[in-house]
């Protein structure tokens, strides 16, 4: 079996070499990721300058782009044969509710599903991006990419379906408890901060605060605050289908 890792973090994030320590132990793999931190990168593609690929050892690579031209530049580039499977993670901090259209680490699970290949995204629910976490932590998420790529070898995925995993980063984690959850909601505020500099221009980060979140029992965000493994199907056709007999009477 061939599967193609990469992430948004980075090339020497935890996440992915935990995954490289547990998957490579029953397939071939294969990394090409981000030569830095592209997180927020969504499923931007790079065209307004040439990507560079940098072999870092066998079977794995850098690129100076997104997630989404990391699988691009493997699918079409690197590699002799499609792979069997795209695992992008496993990143620091969850990708939930709305925030799954923001995220590099999703887009190249949606890359990989558009290109007709099974593909999973894997977060870690940590609390503080910026603080250190366990390599242990990443491990147990990893174990369970694991079963559930063995999963998917048993039972398939629809044409256009990934799986987006939220795995809570807790003691004792059990990663036979999880439960297959709908996207939540959350909404921030304070999305904007306006600063001065030292010359009196200003300028902005953008980083809310969560204010609220739609967290029922059957959402990602539900399951994560029970301290169970999320597992939540996407499609990439977005069409809001429901709508179109509406929208189709409409008089314009």
């Amino acid at each position: 079996m061939l599967i193609l890792l990469t992430n948004d973090d980075g090339y020497l994030a935890p996440g992915l070499s935990a995954l490289r320590k547990v998957l490579g132990k029953t397939a071939r793999l294969v990394t090409v990721a981000p030569d830095s931190d592209r997180s927020g990168a969504s499923h931007s593609l790079t065209v307004n300058r040439p990507l560079r690929v940098k072999k870092v050892e066998k079977d794995f690579y850098t690129v100076n782009g997104t997630p989404t031209d990391a699988v691009m530049l493997a699918v079409y580039c690197l590699l002799k044969k499609k792979p069997d499977m795209v695992i992008s993670g496993i990143n620091a901090g969850a990708n939930m509710g709305e925030d799954v259209t923001y995220s590099g680490t999703v887009a190249a699970a949606i890359e990989g599903a558009m290109l007709g290949i099974p593909s999973i995204a894997v977060s870690l629910a940590v609390v503080n991006r910026q603080e250190p976490h366990k390599q242990s932590d990443f491990m147990k998420a990893a174990k369970f990419t694991l079963k559930l790529i063995r999963a998917i070898n048993r039972y398939g995925l629809p044409e256009g379906v990934l799986l987006n995993i939220n795995v809570p980063a807790v003691k004792r984690m059990d990663i036979r408890k999880y439960t297959i959850t709908s996207l939540g909601k959350r909404i921030y505020e304070d999305v904007v901060t306006e600063k001065i500099d030292p010359r009196g221009e200003s300028y902005y980060w953008i980083a809310g605060r969560v204010k609220i979140t739609g967290k029922g029992p059957q959402t990602d965000f539900g399951a994560i605050g029970r301290n169970y493994v999320s597992v939540t199907p996407l499609a990439v056709d977005i069409t809001a289908k429901d709508f179109i007999k509406e929208l189709t009477g409409w008089k314009l």
